[in-house]
């Protein structure tokens, strides 16, 4: 069992940036690859990015693609997303999740952050 923490959001303007951080902890929490989701108002959960267990691998979605990136502190057991650029649509819940790999359905879930874009 482990326990992820999501932290970080805000309310940022339109073409600004923000770091969001999820935290994990319990029993080997770094041997997880990390996803970030995000539920926008209205819309279902969906997949933003994902990274592999030694920080290497990362996968985006498409709309995100360039703008946001991931790094991993394994020593800390923290991931980052790096959110530069945000716009409006942006505007979501965001939520961390731990999985066996990169392709495998999440096992953990954070609580989310709310990040809010103003245009």
């Amino acid at each position: 069992q482990i326990e992820l923490v999501e932290s970080g959001g805000g309310t940022p303007q339109a073409g600004g940036s923000l770091r969001l951080s999820c935290g994990a902890s319990g029993r080997a929490a770094s041997w997880y690859a990390i996803g970030w989701w995000r539920q926008r108002p209205g819309k279902e959960r969906e997949f933003v990015a994902v990274i592999g267990r030694s920080g290497n691998t990362t996968s985006y979605e498409a709309s995100v693609k360039g703008r946001f990136f991931l790094s991993r502190d394994v020593a800390k057991s923290t991931v980052y997303l790096q959110m530069n650029n945000l716009k409006p649509e942006d505007t979501a819940v965001y939520y961390c999740s731990a999985g066996a790999t990169m392709g495998t359905k999440p096992e953990y879930w954070g609580r989310g952050t709310q990040v809010t874009v103003s245009s």
